[in-house]
Formats: structure tokens, C-alpha cells, sequence
């Protein structure tokens, strides 16, 4: 009788575990509403694309494609959902995404609400197991559960100055797998012109102490040329990036193109 095959890891499982383990991670947002963009990046190495159903237009069809080519493309694809909100969580991880980043995270009650709408053990997840996350049916009752466990993973986005003072108790929280620097967010709270402002760098010096203190691991989004920005916050803690986005990628390579060939 032949042995039953090993389980190999998931993206999703991949994604979690060398984010908690600190790997330094490379990821983008996409604000497109196609699958192309996610094939690219995995061909070319990118460890995980986070679909911006925040700022970008995108809606529950497409978001459910975009998991579905991350499934073919062999890459974590995790979804910035527009709030809080369970059935946004529950959607998005039915259709296959390794996690959920969380905007305007400021407090501990609401990390406790992602948490309990993220998971089973611990929490109360709405269960189907005829989603692409149960397989349509192929998992069983108890290892459907398990598997979507272990896969997901719950980012709270620190961007509202509320949320500085509050760093201690949302950290604290189980079930929180890391946390996202908002930069861009607390820069505008601050009335900071950019990101580059000291006092912007004060606050990240807050998140990042109370990230080391509770082994929390932490993304940071930076331009595609800020190479300084990147060695600064690898220096102070964090190790995940998410770089520019599929239309900044674009929008900047075309004006290359463009003055090359005015050039020429």
C-alpha cells in the first residue's frame, strides 16, 4: 500500500512563519485590479504583493482572481481590506489570502475584533470549508480549521497617533502576527511635508521599542529608490518591506523610457 503523500507548506504558512521568524521579506502594493501584476512579481522573486483594497478600486471578484493567481504563481498574497469590518476579513481569507493588513489600528480592542474574526482557535471565523481555503471541500472539518490557523496572519497598520500611546496594549494582544508602520498616515497627523521629518522618526523609534519589546515583527513601506530609508529602518528593527506599488513600478520605469528616448 503506497504511503499518503506529504503535505508540503503553503504560501500562506511560508509567508507566516518567515515574517514572525524576521526574514527579511520583499512584497509591493498592487492598486491594479488584474492578475498579471502578482505573476511578474513572482517570477521575478518577490516574497508576497498586498492587494490595496483600501485606496484602489478593486471588488469582491476581483479580489478573489487576484487570490487565484497568487495560488498559480506559487506567492503570498495578503489583502489591505478597506476596515475592520469581519465580513471584509472573513472574505478575503475565505478566498485564499495569507493574511489581512488592517488600517487605523488604535487600540487594543480593535486588534482583539481582527483577531477574533481571523481565527478559529481563539476567535470566531465564520466557517465554510467550500471556499479556495478549504480547498472547495477537499479539507475536513477539523483540518480546514487547522490549516486556516496557520496560514493566516493578522498585520495591524500603526497609523494614527491615538495608537502611540496605546503601543504597549496593542502589542500585547494574541493573535497579533505583526504590525505595518504607517508612515505616510502619522506624516499628514503630524502636518510633517514628508516622511523624512524628525518627528516622524521620533514616532517610528516608539514602534519599533515596542515591537522589540514584544517580539513583534514589523513592515515599512518606502519608494523605490530610497535605499538610506531602507538601511535606516532595517537599523532600528524592521526587516519586511513593502516597495512602491505595480503603478508607481510602472509610472517610473515609463518615465525612464521616456527620457532615454527624448535623450536619443
Amino acid at each position: 500500500m503506497s504511503q499518503p503523500a506529504q503535505v508540503s507548506e503553503t504560501p500562506q504558512q511560508a509567508f507566516r512563519r518567515r515574517f514572525v521568524a524576521g526574514e527579511g521579506l520583499l512584497g509591493t502594493f498592487l492598486k491594479t485590479p488584474t492578475s498579471h501584476a502578482t505573476e511578474i512579481l513572482a517570477d521575478v522573486g518577490f516574497d508576497f504583493v498586498v492587494v490595496d483594497a483600501e485606496h484602489a478600486p478593486f471588488s469582491r471578484a476581483d479580489i478573489d482572481l487576484m487570490m487565484l493567481s497568487a495560488r498559480a504563481a506559487g506567492i503570498a498574497s495578503v489583502v489591505r481590506v478597506p476596515s475592520a469590518a469581519p465580513e471584509h476579513i472573513l472574505t478575503v481569507l475565505d478566498a485564499g489570502a495569507a493574511g489581512v493588513l488592517v488600517p487605523h489600528v488604535s487600540s487594543a480592542d480593535v486588534v482583539r475584533a481582527i483577531v477574533d474574526a481571523a481565527y478559529f482557535k481563539g476567535g470566531h471565523r465564520g466557517f465554510s470549508n467550500s471556499t479556495r481555503a478549504g480547498g472547495y471541500g477537499r479539507l475536513g472539518f477539523a483540518d480546514y480549521m487547522e490549516r486556516c490557523d496557520s496560514s493566516a496572519s493578522v498585520i495591524a497598520m500603526i497609523e494614527d497617533l491615538d495608537a502611540i500611546d496605546r503601543l504597549d496594549e496593542i502589542f500585547a494582544v494574541p493573535g497579533l502576527t505583526g504590525a505595518f508602520i504607517g508612515r505616510g498616515d502619522l506624516s499628514a497627523a503630524v502636518g510633517a511635508a514628508n516622511t523624512g521629518d524628525p518627528r516622524i522618526a521620533q514616532i517610528v523609534d516608539k514602534i519599533t521599542a515596542a515591537a522589540r519589546k514584544h517580539g513583534i515583527p514589523l513592515i515599512a513601506h518606502v519608494g523605490a529608490s530610497d535605499a538610506p530609508d531602507v538601511a535606516a529602518l532595517r537599523g532600528s528593527g524592521v526587516n519586511s518591506f513593502l516597495v512602491a506599488s505595480d503603478q508607481g513600478m510602472m509610472r517610473q520605469s515609463a518615465q525612464r523610457m521616456r527620457d532615454a528616448f527624448q535623450a536619443g
